[in-house]
């Protein structure tokens, strides 16, 4: 066995394509794009670098490339929760334990350097990005910004140490015509809380940047009560927008507004995933004729993020944002025919409840880890 910290242009373009190699026979993994993925490891980049510190390593055995880890700080996390809390993230690893334990005590080792007492994942690099392993099912593929792995991942994790720290759902269900009932409670919902549901604009730039500013500030606040909640920086969040905008759908991003003050936001995303895994982890030279021919064909949709401020979360805002979320997926010139609301939190007993009366179910289960630094 040895592990190798990444310092190089070659190692580094080892660590990404690993999992490449590794999933190559698994008919439900979705290979990220390629260049998306060098411009998240590059300090440059991505505004992770500006606040926090991040060291990737790669796992040899018998000279062949068996598994790969990062480790990380988040100094976000730490001044929101007042902890010791390090991280580490995109394990990826063939079925050896020893290979696993390697990697986790290396990231321990290099977490504890650093005066951290918990290590958590997996975090990619933090809960607003990718997170969590996938527990069960592993029957199909992971929707839009969702991850995937092997089920010998679990037994790997608990055999090196740690423990469940969270778990959260998906909840998934049938794209149909909302039940009448579900539209007269929306509609009495509205007129009781005395607020109107717009679409994100799209026609003015400044309106646009203006309800994107919005959004950060109505995030920041409904959120910072979660557990593992990370504020990111105006940069991250700039750039998290950046990401998203090509594949937003004005139609689908809601805003709720109380005399012209807006108090909540829903965003739902057709699940890109369906093109990305046409496209096999490269845009250019023809992955980009294959996006346009299927950017319409996508058949799954995605409720990633919903937010109500504070003092307005009991006028069932979100209960509306649903309504209205099923009503244009139903009536779409698209055939969308499958839905997804995640992440959901095991201890969020609001939105849990919200989506079993919606009929919805949970389908997936994802798990985060802990283990005490030693």
């Amino acid at each position: 066995m040895k592990i190798v910290p990444v310092k190089s242009k070659k190692d580094l373009k080892k660590f990404i394509m690993f999992p490449f190699k590794l999933y190559k026979n698994d008919p439900h993994w979705v290979a990220p794009l390629i260049l998306d993925q060098k411009n998240f490891f590059n300090p440059k980049k991505n505004p992770y670098f500006k606040h926090s510190e991040v060291q990737l390593f790669l796992a040899y055995k018998d000279n062949k490339l068996a598994g790969r880890i990062s480790a990380h700080t988040n100094t976000q996390h730490n001044k929101t929760h007042k902890d010791k809390v390090g991280f580490f993230g995109f394990f990826e690893a063939i079925n050896d334990q020893k290979v696993a334990d390697s990697l986790f005590s290396t990231a321990n080792n290099w977490l504890k350097e650093k005066g951290l007492e918990i290590m958590r994942g997996p975090m990619n690099f933090s809960v607003n990005d990718e997170c969590a392993l996938l527990i069960d099912p592993f029957d199909s593929s992971p929707m839009v910004m969702m991850p995937y792995n092997f089920e010998y991942y679990n037994t790997l994790i608990e055999k090196a140490g740690l423990q469940k720290a969270m778990d959260i759902y998906a909840y998934y269900i049938k794209v149909q015509k909302p039940p009448e009932r579900l539209e007269k409670l929306a509609a009495r919902i509205e007129k009781r809380g005395n607020f109107t549901v717009r679409c994100l604009t799209t026609k003015n730039k400044k309106k646009i940047k203006d309800d994107i500013a919005m959004i950060f500030s109505i995030y920041e606040e409904a959120w910072k009560d979660n557990w593992g909640y990370v504020p990111m920086s105006v940069t991250e969040f700039d750039l998290l927008v950046d990401d998203m905008l090509p594949i937003l759908r004005p139609e689908f991003v809601f805003i709720a507004e109380i005399e012209g003050k807006a108090v909540g936001f829903s965003v739902t995303l057709p699940d890109y995933n369906f093109i990305l895994k046409k496209i096999k982890g490269k845009l250019f030279p023809f992955g980009w004729f294959k996006f346009l021919k299927y950017k319409n064909k996508i058949p799954g949709l995605r409720v990633p993020i919903m937010g109500v401020l504070d003092k307005y979360k009991n006028r069932g805002i979100d209960v509306v944002f649903y309504f209205r979320s099923f009503k244009t997926a139903y009536e779409h010139k698209n055939p969308y025919t499958d839905a997804e609301f995640s992440w959901v939190l095991e201890t969020n007993k609001i939105m849990n409840r919200i989506s079993k009366s919606l009929n919805a179910e949970i389908y997936k289960t994802y798990r985060i880890f802990d283990k005490q630094i030693s």
